[in-house]
């Protein structure tokens, strides 16, 4: 028995679903354009809707997603992240509010909450968000959620180490309806620290073509030395399983090289999509997380999305406050 309906917008292969389903929420609308990422979706969600692509058809005419309780979506990033500005501003192409693709999603999202005035949402985006064109984005999005929508908000950044071993930052940006006494800020983070150890295969149990070839492992270390000469830290980042691994990218699928781990007379190798799997939290505590999909959608996937147990920690903290105004409500 779901005690709280949710919505999941840009909805990858399901993060911020599967902290929210586990919080006691039931998913009532999907909405995800990528065919790769639905085909993932399905495979691990196997429940009572259909998936929609493309959302703007859906914020056109909000009246045809189902009535909720929360609304989550973690709307493109890619238009706000460093390396996304980086590339645009290279190319002399607008990014921002001013890019006429994904840059307007959020804006896509905000109709969808004004039409259905949830008693909550969560969003999520990269960190740079806050302080992308000089921090004017994010006080366009401020104002949108406080100023003209109405909703109390906050936001935070958090790293993921204290569920993974990972350090992966991004901002979470919590809305109510109503004044709650929920306060994202003093929310106390779990004090354990994982390391690799506590999601790798052993070296001898992982497949030998996820081992860098010699080609690919001297390049990546004239790379790093390279940078290294010119007094930068470019390159490859080598762990162990006391460690914790760098940020995983989408772009892990090209050579691996943010998150190499050791092997003991050998070649360094890549995370096996199971261990990327482990790293985001997806396949954890029972659950075995399926891949349906080729090693290079699913690298893609997994550094594309959110780590499911923080996300998990977030629904719980915010959940006695969604029941507290749903029950105000119905009253």
């Amino acid at each position: 028995m779901a005690e709280f309906r949710f919505i999941d917008l840009f909805a990858g292969i399901g993060g911020l679903r599967l902290g929210f389903q586990n919080a006691g929420g039931h998913c009532a609308f999907t909405s995800e354009w990528n065919h790769f990422s639905q085909r993932t979706y399905r495979a691990n969600f196997r429940d009572n809707h259909d998936l929609a692509g493309d959302l703007r058809p859906f914020s056109a005419a909000p009246e045809t997603i189902p009535q909720h309780d929360v609304l989550l979506a973690g709307f493109p990033c890619q238009p706000f992240s460093i390396a996304g500005v980086s590339k645009k501003n290279a190319l002399g192409r607008p990014h921002g509010f001013l890019c006429d693709t994904q840059g307007t999603l959020f804006f896509d999202t905000a109709k969808i909450i004004a039409h259905h005035r949830p008693a909550a949402f969560l969003l999520e985006n990269v960190k740079n968000l806050k302080t992308h064109d000089k921090g004017r984005t994010f006080a366009t999005i401020l104002n949108v959620l406080q100023n003209e929508l109405g909703y109390h908000v906050q936001s935070r950044v958090i790293s993921s180490h204290h569920w993974v071993p990972q350090k992966r930052e991004r901002i979470f940006i919590t809305g109510f309806r109503d004044q709650t006494p929920f306060d994202l800020d003093s929310l106390e983070l779990p004090a354990t620290r994982p390391i690799l150890g506590d999601i790798l295969l052993p070296n001898h149990a992982v497949d030998p073509r996820y081992t860098l070839t010699p080609k690919l492992w001297d390049y990546l270390q004239a790379y790093k030395a390279k940078h290294n000469a010119n007094g930068n830290g470019f390159g490859y980042g080598l762990v162990g399983p006391e460690d914790v691994a760098r940020t995983l990218s989408a772009r892990y699928y090209k050579d691996g090289s943010e998150i190499l781990i050791r092997q003991d007379g050998t070649r360094p190798r890549r995370l096996t999509p199971l261990e990327c799997a482990r790293l985001m939290g997806f396949d954890r505590q029972g659950r075995r997380w399926n891949i349906p999909v080729s090693d290079t959608q699913a690298y893609r996937q997994f550094g594309n999305s959110v780590v499911a147990p923080l996300v998990e920690f977030l629904a719980q903290a915010m959940r006695p406050h969604i029941i507290s105004a749903l029950v105000r409500h119905a009253a």
